[in-house]
């Protein structure tokens, strides 16, 4: 048999370990693993690096339509797939929000043809279309629920209890929520416009915003038997109070910046570049969550890359705006701390893989065995990535990573049988489709 793609002399991740093994595909499917080496159309050796599964980034936000200036569907998954990240789920945060059927439609067909990796897209839940989400969330393209309890960039916003409760108890699958306490936020925000100074913005956006609203979606989700999963947990008190309540209902993500760094030095160094909701808190905060990720506490790893331009970022605190880049950087920072011994590799394939396909229901998302899709992020852990503004694919074209340099390098890219990306090239037209989800009837 002559194959349409071969790898050989690479690690490969099977069971949870790595193996020396060859890997035959054919018809966007692994045909053969073994020691053995046959005939390809195309050779791909991969001596010294470790094949995985494709790596998912469940939280970007590629701002199309309305905000395109500063990112798009295709170059946000460009990013994604330099970055070695084969499938993204983008928020619904745009101008105008994804939060009816006809917005979500539009959507998925700007997507098509455009994008570099797999993706899915979120329904927004709004004071509108409570009574919707229902039917919204059965939508072929459509990932989950996201919910917004605290204002961030964007109109999209669920603070009434009342519309809060309604989600859960009418809804199925998979909600995702941002976890911070408007009325608290309102309370405080003259801290932040009193400071001018973007080291306040963990005083505003303080640490009991956020667990004021954690424990409320742990109730909503104990009361109705509902999976919640809690976005990009930034807080000691917060992971605590997780680690005590958590059960098969409840996951919960963490972000590279909360991981590597901390506050005030953070703000010192980068400024507003590192603003973000909710804010990098100072390093007890930074502590307990890497001890939450090695202990197994955290399900997830996310970017929240959520792009704006750097004159944009440049305006003076709070005047700002909240979030920055990351899904081009995710897998090279985390995987410096499997190398660093910080986490095992299989936690890391866990948390950038098979906890997203689980928790979104993804299908045709597969441990690498013979008739599995080969969707792979190939990496080189002797090699070191050196960020810089100019590599980043982003439409914004920087990093708050910029200057720095990790252990571990992504090598390459394989999208259902294809090879995507080598040594920092995309290679071919766009090669993304839709994810397909197993949907609560």
């Amino acid at each position: 048999m002559i194959y349409d793609l071969f790898l050989k002399n690479g690690e490969v991740f099977i069971d949870g370990e790595l193996k020396k093994t060859n890997i035959g595909i054919s018809n966007q499917r692994v045909l053969y693993l073994g020691p053995d080496v046959f005939q390809s159309k195309e050779v791909l050796d991969l001596k010294n690096n470790w094949i995985l599964p494709g790596l998912i980034d469940s939280q970007v936000h590629f701002r199309e339509p309305g905000l395109t200036h500063k990112e798009d569907l295709s170059t946000g998954t460009l990013s994604a797939l330099l970055g070695g990240i084969t499938a993204v789920l983008e928020m619904p945060n745009t101008n105008p929000s994804t939060s009816t059927e006809d917005r979500m439609n539009e959507k998925l067909d700007l997507a098509k043809g455009r994008c570099y990796v797999d993706y899915g897209f979120f329904i927004g839940a709004t004071h509108e279309n409570v009574t919707e989400l229902k039917s919204l969330e059965k939508m072929a393209g459509c990932c989950g629920i996201k919910i917004f309890m605290g204002s961030s960039t964007g109109s999209l916003l669920l603070d009434n209890d009342d519309d809060l409760e309604a989600v859960f108890a009418s809804t199925k699958g998979p909600i995702s929520v941002h976890c911070e306490d408007e009325k608290r936020l309102i309370a405080r925000k003259p801290i932040a416009e009193k400071s001018k100074n973007v080291k306040s913005h963990p005083d505003w956006r303080d640490e009991e915003s956020g667990f004021i609203a954690t424990e409320k979606v742990v109730r909503l989700s104990k009361k109705y038997n509902r999976p919640v999963h809690v976005l990009h947990i930034s807080s000691k008190k917060e992971i605590e109070f997780l680690e005590k309540n958590k059960d098969q209902n409840i996951t919960v993500e963490c972000l590279p910046q909360f991981l590597t760094l901390f506050a005030p030095d953070c703000y010192e160094k980068k400024g507003t570049r590192v603003q973000m909701n909710p804010p990098i808190r100072e390093k007890m905060h930074f502590d307990a969550l890497n001890k939450a990720l090695k202990s197994g506490v955290i399900d997830v790893l996310g970017s929240d890359h959520a792009p704006h331009t750097l004159e944009e970022k440049s305006k003076p605190y709070p005047l700002s705006p909240s979030g920055m880049p990351g899904v081009q950087t995710i897998v090279p920072l985390m995987l410096s701390k499997v190398l660093n011994g910080e986490i095992t590799l299989k936690q890391f394939v866990d948390l950038l893989c098979f906890n997203p396909i689980r928790i979104f229901q993804i299908k045709d998302r597969e441990p690498i065995q013979l008739n599995a899709k080969a969707t792979f992020t190939v990496v080189d852990p002797l090699q070191k990535t050196n960020f810089k503004n100019q590599d980043m694919a982003t439409k914004s074209g920087w990093t708050p990573f910029d200057g720095d340099s990790v252990q571990g390098a992504v090598v390459a890219t394989i999208l259902a049988g294809r090879i995507v990306m080598k040594e920092g090239k995309p290679i071919g037209a766009p090669q993304g489709l839709a994810l397909v989800y197993n949907k609560s009837k």
